[in-house]
């Protein structure tokens, strides 16, 4: 199966006295769903911006397919616009499609995610589990191939945070995303087809997401005074 995300060797440091990842390699396959996690500085963040193109490497390479959709931890960091339907059209604009094509694009978008009948509502007035699925959705209207997600349950609650990475699953399944979750719940590797392991800036481990929640748990326990 081809990839759809590929790094060769990434290294990034913010300056030399500060290496963050040190040759850090992987691929995941086209149509799956894979997370990324490792203990608290090990780079996962980073090397998921590396990936998006919102950082440069200091020495490595990046493939992914194209277009790349990113979804924020946060996502009052990217929704801009004042309603949810005004937001997802916003990534169109480059695209110079016809009003009807954008209208178009918006429902098919926020169908995906469920949220059909919110598309005159506020951002403001949306909980935090909507938000991200608007981000989501965003991606989606651009048909993107490729969907990178930065802890985006790290605010949400346990009920909403299952919501939104059983969401992603059936993205992934029934539209052939591909997708990569950086996370530390360990739980949510219930639902990913591979995981990677990252620490001290490499990918240590990876494949089966059971066993890399048991050496998860083995570094915390290391680590742990």
């Amino acid at each position: 199966m081809p990839a759809a995300i590929t790094a060769q060797d990434l290294s990034f440091a913010w300056t030399p006295e500060q290496p963050i990842l040190n040759g850090c390699s992987l691929e995941v396959p086209q149509g799956q769903f894979w997370m990324l996690l490792g203990t608290n500085g090990s780079g996962k963040s980073t090397f998921l911006r590396l990936l998006a193109g919102l950082l440069k490497p200091t020495a490595g390479r990046v493939f992914l397919q194209q277009p790349v959709g990113f979804v924020f931890q946060n996502p009052d960091h990217q929704l801009v616009m004042p309603t949810v339907g005004a937001d997802v059209a916003f990534g169109l604009v480059a695209e110079n499609l016809s009003p009807q094509q954008v209208r178009g694009r918006v429902a098919e978008a926020l169908n995906a995610v469920n949220l059909l009948d919110l598309e005159r509502r506020p951002i403001y007035a949306l909980s935090g589990g909507q938000k991200q699925r608007i981000a989501i959705a965003g991606a989606i209207a651009r048909h993107c191939e490729v969907l990178l997600l930065d802890e985006p349950t790290a605010l949400l609650d346990a009920d909403t945070q299952q919501e939104l990475v059983l969401q992603v699953q059936r993205l992934v399944k029934h539209r052939g995303l591909t997708a990569l979750w950086v996370t530390h719940r360990l739980e949510e590797l219930d639902y990913c087809d591979g995981a990677f392991l990252l620490e001290q800036g490499r990918v240590i481990a990876q494949g089966d997401p059971q066993k890399l929640k048991a050496k998860m748990i083995e570094l915390e326990l290391a680590k742990t005074p």
